[in-house]
């Protein structure tokens, strides 16, 4: 299970997010469907940047990998205004 935990002030939130919706989220991402709706929203914006088309295959292994190391921590920031966030495995 993925954690995310937010400090804004005085208020902590914890938000875990179980791999299944991982794995769902994989799915919506690798969607030629979904690429092709990002991308015409990108261009009526103007901009040159293209969402690249991801292939599940290339996924699933970053996802196996993710379970079998939990604990590690992927992201840690401070910032000035004392806002922190923690993502760990």
């Amino acid at each position: 299970m993925l954690k995310v935990k937010v400090k804004v002030k005085n208020k902590r939130f914890s938000i875990p997010v179980p791999y299944g919706v991982l794995h769902l989220g994989s799915l919506i991402i690798t969607s030629k469907r979904i690429t092709r709706l990002i991308n015409k929203a990108i261009e009526k914006d103007g901009s040159k940047f293209i969402f690249p088309e991801i292939e599940r295959k290339d996924l699933k292994p970053l996802l196996q990998g993710l379970s079998k190391h939990s604990g590690v921590v992927l992201v840690e920031t401070k910032l000035k205004d004392g806002t922190e966030v923690v993502v760990k495995l």
